[in-house]
């Protein structure tokens, strides 16, 4: 199965990928099925991206396609039929999709659906359940009531940190942030449910992340373990595939060795370091 696009299953709100990051199949489920997200990651493989929230969720629709889903997967032939040999395993079920997926007003309802269909497939500590996210949701309480949950049903966040925030416009993520808010809302994460820094490096403009900006996102890091807030590690990727976003020809790849060197900086630290290329 190599179609990535978020449709591939036929669905609205569920779709089936074989995921590098977590070496075998993640079913997704995708609360913004209109394309909409409060960010624009420069890297963001999302077409058509627009700025927004996520619609109004139909919640029955989103349980049944993922009963439907689940069920070709651990009782029918989709692995034999869909999958490579190699990456037969269904690995998570994650909040993961064309836009933030806590900008949904019903968040909380989608992980209780979610948790619901988990159990009925006797799925609970045998897979993940995963929240990919860029944070900026997490002061509101019922986005802690949802990772809480989360934690309860064997769940983390993969919190999305590409640079090191500092007050004003980040340009790799095309929106305004302040360092406080950010590590406020990390802390919150970790607190919720076990959470995990993810970190996309690349070259743009033919230049590397510099010394500087290195540094400051090592410095960041180690500012929130010093602060006692418990990170898993940190999931650290490259460009796998191409942006949809207008600055898609100013990105290359970084190389493996610059990538590897990074990642056992973040070692250093005292943090597992998931490495994807």
């Amino acid at each position: 199965m190599i179609d990535h696009s978020r449709d591939s299953a036929g669905c609205v709100y569920v779709y089936p990928v074989v995921s590098r990051r977590a070496g075998g199949v993640s079913v997704g489920v995708n609360l913004n099925p209109n394309n909409a997200c409060n960010w624009r990651c420069v890297y963001c493989q999302v077409p058509d991206l627009i700025r927004g929230g996520a619609p109004q969720i139909d919640l029955d629709l989103l349980e049944s396609e993922l009963r439907g889903l689940l069920n070709d997967i651990v009782h029918g032939d989709f692995m034999q039929t869909r999958v490579p040999a190699e990456a037969r395993r269904l690995n998570d079920v994650a909040f993961s999709g064309n836009g933030e997926p806590t900008s949904s007003l019903q968040f909380l309802s989608c992980v209780e659906r979610v948790g619901s269909v988990l159990k009925a497939f006797d799925l609970i500590g045998k897979i993940k359940l995963v929240l990919i996210s860029n944070g900026s949701q997490l002061d509101r309480q019922q986005v802690q009531a949802g990772i809480a949950l989360m934690r309860d049903l064997g769940g983390e966040v993969w919190f999305k940190l590409d640079r090191a925030p500092v007050d004003g416009f980040a340009p790799v993520n095309q929106v305004q942030l302040k360092r406080a808010q950010v590590a406020r809302r990390l802390q919150l994460a970790a607190k919720h449910c076990p959470t995990w820094i993810q970190t996309c490096m690349f070259e743009m403009d033919g230049a590397l992340p510099d010394e500087q900006a290195i540094s400051a996102y090592l410095d960041f890091l180690q500012s929130n373990i010093q602060a006692g807030v418990r990170l898993e590690g940190v999931l650290l990727y490259g460009l796998a595939r191409p942006s949809m976003q207008p600055e898609a020809d100013r990105l290359k790849a970084a190389p493996i060795e610059w990538m590897q060197k990074l990642a056992q900086r973040i070692t250093g630290l005292g943090l597992e370091v998931k490495l994807s290329l």
